[in-house]
């Protein structure tokens, strides 16, 4: 539910991108130089990102990627905008927020496809058929039990945004018996659906 790249960053993957912040963005100078030693440390904070997941191009183009998605809200100030989490005290975001968390959304599958494929080619490839006619026809979407189950999953995120762990909303007054049905429904949903291959995908970096 981020809004842009930067708020994204600030909620993905914490420890390594404090772990960056700290000891790589800083002592460069961060942001502080001018606009030619701002650009020169986002760019360096973003590859060495994607260097560490793994020495293969695809993962330094999409460092690249994400740091020219976040240098357009540095530069113009604008990437401490959303600290709060969206739509506080509401049940639905502004057309504005709806907009930006999908904007955001798509831009970083867009940047994962290079960070998933096995090559550059692959990944343009994989772009060129997305971006083909095929885009404008209607796509198979299946089996129907994960649909509802996506659905069923993003509106406890939605709805329990606001608390640190999402399941918090239904599960915090609710009686034992009741919550630990829920854990347990949980658990054999998720090994119900984990499917044969279980590679971890860390294990190549």
């Amino acid at each position: 539910f981020s809004r842009d790249i930067a708020e994204f960053w600030r909620r993905w993957h914490i420890s390594l991108s404090s772990w960056f912040r700290d000891y790589l963005y800083i002592p460069l100078g961060g942001s502080r130089g001018n606009t030619w030693m701002i650009v020169r440390n986002t760019f360096i904070i973003f590859i060495v990102s994607g260097f560490w997941h793994g020495s293969n191009w695809t993962f330094i183009i999409w460092g690249a990627l994400n740091a020219i998605y976040f240098l357009p809200l540095l530069l113009l100030r604008k990437n401490r905008e959303h600290i709060e989490i969206v739509a506080v005290g509401k049940y639905l975001p502004s057309v504005k927020e709806a907009f930006g968390i999908l904007t955001t959304f798509s831009l970083t599958v867009l940047a994962w496809i290079f960070f998933r494929a096995e090559n550059v080619p692959h990944a343009l490839s994989y772009i060129s058929d997305i971006f083909s006619l095929s885009l404008f026809s209607l796509s198979e979407v299946g089996p129907r039990q994960i649909i509802i189950l996506l659905a069923i999953f993003i509106t406890i995120e939605w709805m329990g945004r606001e608390h640190q762990y999402a399941i918090e909303r239904i599960t915090l007054r609710t009686p034992t018996f009741i919550r630990w049905s829920l854990y347990f429904l949980l658990i054999v949903v998720i090994l119900d659906h984990s499917g044969d291959q279980r590679d971890f995908i860390y294990f190549q970096f």
